[in-house]
């Protein structure tokens, strides 16, 4: 209480502004015309990977779409907020990459949202672990950095360093689908205190992008091997077509 109201003193000397600009931000969020270009993924969409169904004006026949039906992946069930276009991959790459570490609550309150559903089913909170090598270089690991006020926000059990990446990779950027499920496989693990704190538990993996799904796919089957009963995942973005790389 005493932290909020000295934010709020703070804002009403110095005015917050928009993370993509110099405009006032009374919710310290995103310009207009920012916010205009995200696309937002909204009900309906698909269990198995968060995909938009095309609305028709119909029913669905299932909750899911043909290709989650034909081969599931690993986690339960998946959200994204919205999809991975050049608008969101502006926001996306100046969190990652720029250091602009204010897009994590945004994004954690983007997920809060889209991913509200999962948020009541789940025991804790995993973020998708960097290597020491990239964290190193990178120096903040951006799924933490979203998980961990999501967790707060959800009054969830979060757990950074249930899984670890124990294998440096190189980056998925330009592989295949096979390519990148070769390139992360095995290459995740569940820690000794990790394993005593999600053994029988539903967990919620988070990261910022789901491409092919091949990173998510891999920490999932660590953490159910682990002893996990369930896991769900929760993106900021997801491209629209992520089966649909080449193989």
């Amino acid at each position: 209480m005493v932290r909020d109201l000295g934010r709020g003193l703070t804002d009403l000397i110095l005015p917050p502004l928009t993370h993509d600009g110099g405009e006032i931000s009374g919710g310290s969020g995103l310009s207009a015309e920012a916010w205009s270009r995200v696309v937002f993924l909204e009900a309906p969409v698909c269990d198995g990977c968060g995909a938009a169904f095309e609305a028709d004006g119909g029913t669905f026949a299932a909750d899911r779409c043909a290709a989650c039906i034909a081969a599931p992946y690993a986690f339960a069930r998946a959200r994204a907020a919205c999809v991975y276009d050049e608008a969101s991959r502006g926001l996306i790459l100046k969190f990652k990459h720029g250091d602009q570490q204010q897009f994590a609550g945004l994004f954690a309150r983007w997920l809060s949202r889209a991913a509200a559903d999962l948020l009541v089913d789940v025991d804790a909170v995993v973020p998708v672990p960097l290597h020491r090598l990239r964290l190193l270089d990178r120096r903040f690991n951006q799924a933490a950095e979203i998980a961990r006020p999501l967790s707060r926000q959800a009054r969830l059990d979060y757990l950074p360093d249930a899984l670890v990446r124990a294998r440096h990779t190189l980056s998925q950027g330009g592989r295949s689908a096979r390519g990148r499920r070769l390139n992360v496989k095995s290459a995740f693990v569940v820690s000794e205190t990790g394993r005593r704190r999600v053994r029988g538990r539903r967990i919620l993996l988070v990261d910022d992008v789901l491409t092919t799904g091949a990173t998510a796919e891999a920490c999932a089957r660590a953490l159910l091997a682990a002893g996990a009963r369930a896991v769900d995942l929760a993106v900021v973005a997801r491209v629209r077509n992520a089966r649909e790389l080449p193989i």
